[in-house]
């Protein structure tokens, strides 16, 4: 059953999701995150209090805009939501500890970057950086293992991406790979390399759905940043535990 604190947070998750959406498609278009106030992207009439209520709005209006009547991409509510769930996913399984510094700063990076990625298949370095920046920092004075430690993973975040990138001829972007840095210090080595074996592993089945289902054509680019942010999230909390079950298995 969900407590008051709960509720809070998933509250507290669809006001940010709303923000991040904004943050991500006007950084996209190199546009002010403060102005103009929100507004309809077709018409240009400005959104009204009721109009801008996480999911609830989208519903009520039925995906369409209150003055122009033109369709609103789902991508809002989906972006509300995912952020909302995100954070919840990260609180429950961190706690209110210290560790969840960091863990919120690398969610909020993995949210706006799947949002960028998934509208224009972009990692934006203006979003990347000072959050791997702020990432370090949490680092020097939060975890359960040393800096260098983190530091570690870091580094093998950023070239396990680059090699990849390297070995694809461009098939991996130089967002995913700063993007790896960040999950890097974050997480650690070891859960770092779990991260990307997982991003990997749910890309190449989604993919191969995608194309047995013809909606999917070889070739044809998939937005990678849904995934990593999967693998990652999966290995913060389940990291250990899935790395002791192969353990017992395999060894």
């Amino acid at each position: 059953m969900l407590t008051i604190i709960d509720i809070l947070v998933l509250i507290y998750g669809l006001i940010l999701g709303s923000f991040f959406n904004v943050v991500a498609i006007r950084l996209l278009k190199n546009e002010s995150l403060i102005f103009p106030p929100s507004h309809c992207p077709h018409c240009g009439n400005r959104l009204r209090a009721i109009d801008l209520i996480p999911v609830v709005s989208y519903l009520l209006l039925k995906g369409k805009c209150r003055n122009c009547k033109t369709s609103i991409s789902p991508l809002y509510p989906f972006g509300e939501l995912l952020t909302a769930l995100s954070i919840f996913f990260i609180y429950k399984t961190v706690g209110l500890s210290l560790e969840l510094i960091p863990a919120l700063l690398i969610t909020i990076l993995l949210v706006i970057s799947v949002l960028t990625d998934i509208r224009k298949q972009l990692i934006l370095d203006i979003v990347t950086l000072p959050m791997l920046g702020l990432v370090v920092i949490s680092r020097l004075f939060i975890g359960t293992e040393s800096f260098w430690h983190y530091l570690l993973g870091g580094i093998v975040g950023f070239s396990l991406l680059l090699l990849l990138a390297i070995v694809s001829k461009g098939g991996m972007g130089g967002g995913d790979i700063k993007l790896y840095a960040a999950i890097g210090v974050a997480l650690g080595p070891l859960l770092t390399v779990m991260s990307l074996v997982l991003a990997s592993f749910a890309g190449a089945i989604t993919g191969l759905f995608l194309m047995m289902t013809g909606k999917l054509k070889r070739g044809q680019p998939l937005a990678f940043g849904p995934f990593i942010m999967i693998g990652t999230l999966i290995s913060y909390g389940y990291g250990r535990e899935i790395w002791d079950w192969y353990l017992r298995i395999f060894l």
